[in-house]
């Protein structure tokens, strides 16, 4: 969440930026919460400095004097628990209303209110044009029997698809060639736990409960499957307080992901583009207030040389203020040609990158001490590679006459082969 302190003192700033971001958060009802929050404190803190004092009163008193505190303090006790509970109730309204505020937006970050208005920056390889009649990812999967959708959904529902044969070795390469190159760029290497404690999921940003949540929650239980390593690599240094020579702190993470994708429909629904597991190679930093633009920028860069490697055509969106998820201050998107969307511009999103600035880590309480003082990290997320997606670009980018799909050249040294077939 962004600090109160600014909402008290740009209000008309933030309430623009709520417009601007096309979301729902009411900064009269933050600013009214706090208030009665501060105030039924302010009360609690003077009762238990009453309690306080009176207790050292009791040392060298008569039995008289001491009744008549045990009175005061009787009282006292009473009007401390109602405040303590007030207090409870007050918190949780104004931290509700809290979450409803978005971060902060850059000035680069284009006007708009859908993914329409998304700005494209920079065109990497061509659309992919062959002389015979592609077969979309679906058909190829089923004809050299790598996918198998129908028994996904008998087993576990729609969008569970097995997937077999040179396609899971596909999968691997393409996880491992992601781990290679981040630890290249100087990322530690880590796998994580793939279920979380709805504290974490929502100081992170993201919505564990509710209609429009994209997570699966543990029924009788405080926890949920992650969307994205970014939940509990943040977590993971929850509460910690860094010195700042130590900044960036690099990560990466390979885990399974789980998501709902509750109200997905349209051709972007169609097979692997969108399911409730998949995996992903996460990229996340902490760092300084000064490093995090250049640390965005370098994330970005990162991204567009993997999947040059990779010979798939794409391109860079810079994400409109409406588009952007409530951490993200500023978001950049990598939109790959997929042959079966050209009726809806031929190109889907295969990973993204954003600067969440103090958002995530104000709630989580991550800080680091710069010359004595102590301030709030900024945290950067950025997608190595979410498997499906990918295996789905190829795969359609990729194909053959023949009905065969070839495997990118530097793939190759990965899968150990340069064609299913």
């Amino acid at each position: 969440m962004i600090d109160i302190k600014f909402i008290e003192e740009f209000p008309e700033i933030v309430r623009k930026n709520i417009l601007r971001r096309n979301s729902h958060g009411d900064v009269d009802l933050v600013l009214e919460g706090y208030t009665k929050f501060k105030k039924t404190k302010s009360d609690l803190d003077k009762y238990r400095r009453q309690r306080n004092e009176i207790s050292k009163k009791f040392v060298n008193t008569d039995k008289g004097t001491k009744e008549t505190l045990l009175e005061k303090m009787k009282s006292i006790k009473e009007e401390i628990t109602l405040l303590e509970e007030r207090l409870r109730i007050e918190n949780d309204f104004f931290l509700s209303e809290m979450k409803k505020i978005p971060n902060l937006t850059a000035e680069s970050v284009p006007e708009g209110k859908t993914d329409e208005e998304n700005i494209p920056l920079e065109y990497y390889g061509k659309p992919t044009h062959k002389n015979f009649l592609l077969k979309n990812h679906v058909e190829l999967g089923i004809d050299l029997d790598l996918l198998d959708f129908d028994t996904g959904t008998k087993i576990s529902g729609k969008k569970f698809p097995f997937i077999k044969g040179k396609l899971v070795r596909l999968e691997r390469a393409l996880v491992d060639m992601a781990l290679d190159m981040a630890e290249k760029n100087g990322f530690k290497v880590m796998t994580t736990p793939e279920l979380a404690k709805n504290e974490i999921i929502e100081s992170s940003g993201f919505n564990p409960r509710g209609p429009e949540t994209q997570i699966y929650s543990i029924d009788n239980s405080d926890l949920s499957l992650i969307g994205t390593s970014e939940i509990t690599l943040g977590g993971y240094y929850t509460d910690t307080c860094f010195q700042k020579e130590k900044l960036p702190i690099k990560l990466a993470a390979i885990t399974n992901c789980y998501r709902t994708e509750a109200g997905s429909s349209g051709k972007k629904s169609l097979g692997l583009y969108r399911v409730h597991q998949f995996k992903k190679v996460e990229l996340y930093v902490i760092s300084t207030i000064e490093q995090s633009e250049n640390i965005h920028e370098s994330l970005l860069r990162m991204e567009i040389e993997f999947y040059k490697s990779l010979e798939i055509p794409f391109r860079v969106m810079n994400m409109c203020a409406g588009d952007l998820g409530a951490p993200a201050y500023k978001k950049y998107d990598l939109e790959a040609w997929m042959p079966f969307l050209i009726d809806e511009g031929g190109y889907g999103e295969i990973t993204s990158t954003s600067n969440c600035t103090d958002f995530q880590s104000r709630r989580l309480n991550i800080k680091y001490e710069d010359q004595g003082e102590r301030k709030f990290v900024h945290t950067l997320n950025g997608t190595a590679i979410a498997t499906t997606r990918v295996i789905l670009a190829i795969m359609e980018n990729f194909q053959n006459k023949d009905g065969t799909i070839s495997i990118p050249k530097e793939l190759q040294k990965y899968t150990g082969f340069s064609l299913i077939d």
